[in-house]
């Protein structure tokens, strides 16, 4: 019979790469779907939305000036790290969801082949919505994506792993970063993920994770002057239109919620696309020699 002492885990937040409590001091209890204690969770408040804004903005530069390949290259290191931890994430995924540990370890290796899957696509997905345009006149016209810059991310409430890696690893691949609010009835793996990203090359800032009361944390955050966009993934209907409301004050390119039958099906380019703007590039051609042959 052991006598050492019960060494339980403090989950903490995740703001430009450091592991804050919440500024606030407060925390929630988390339950599995029995009701069962699993941990005390902290509880944002607007200051930590707000802080992590800032980090997230502190990071835009960085993250996309990075090569396309780079990024790349670090998604997939975020894949080989949870490969290695994927035991921890099948347990709390389970405990999450309330689902058995086959069916778990179902949705997290589905969650690290969506980083494999996005990782692929960091250097592609300009090929694909971007290139020359046919134009007539002595010009040519070329059009390529840029990232939209600070997205806030909703994650979804009944997906706490591979629903959270299918809405943040897209607006990651292409170069926007993060403020993610995670499930608020299931935020353990959200946490767990900080500590993945923390050892997988992803500089501090460009995913931010909080946890607590959804709607507390949003509202801010929709209505936020700095937040270039908001993915209401995780809102019901009538939080998600008060959020899209507030988001109109500055522009905010918004992603309204979307019915999922299947976070594990191919998920398409449509999330990365969502928040990459078209940047549009007139050049004249101009006259070779006395000919008048241009080029």
């Amino acid at each position: 019979m052991s006598d050492r002492l019960s060494v339980l885990k403090t989950y903490k937040l995740y703001v430009g790469g450091k592991f804050p409590r919440s500024e606030s001091g407060r925390v929630y209890e988390v339950t599995d779907s029995k009701g069962n204690w699993l941990a005390n969770a902290p509880l944002s408040s607007r200051k930590d939305a707000r802080d992590a804004v800032v980090a997230a903005r502190k990071a835009v530069g960085g993250w996309s000036g990075a090569t396309a390949y780079n990024r790349g290259q670090v998604l997939y290191r975020v894949a080989e790290m949870l490969e290695g931890r994927r035991a921890q994430f099948v347990h709390e995924v389970a405990d999450a969801e309330g689902l058995s540990k086959s069916k778990a370890a179902e949705q997290v290796g589905a969650a690290i082949d969506r980083w494999v899957w996005y990782a692929g696509w960091t250097d592609k997905i300009a090929q694909v919505v971007g290139g020359g345009n046919p134009v007539a006149g002595p010009f040519f016209n070329l059009s390529s994506p840029e990232p939209t810059g600070v997205v806030a991310v909703l994650a979804p409430q009944d997906s706490s792993f591979l629903g959270l890696v299918s809405v943040v690893a897209p607006v990651i691949a292409t170069g926007n970063t993060a403020v993610v609010v995670a499930s608020e009835k299931a935020p353990l793996p959200a946490l767990s993920l900080a500590e993945v990203l923390a050892t997988s090359d992803v500089p501090g800032g460009v995913v931010n994770i909080l946890s607590g009361r959804t709607a507390e944390i949003a509202t801010p955050l929709a209505a936020h002057q700095d937040v270039n966009a908001i993915d209401l993934a995780g809102a019901d209907e009538v939080l998600a239109k008060e959020l899209e409301i507030a988001a109109a004050d500055n522009l905010k390119r918004v992603l309204r919620p979307q019915p999922v039958d299947d976070w594990s099906a191919t998920p398409g380019t449509d999330r990365m696309t969502a928040f990459l703007e078209m940047k549009t590039v007139w050049h004249p051609t101009g006259s070779l020699g006395a000919s008048g042959s241009s080029y």
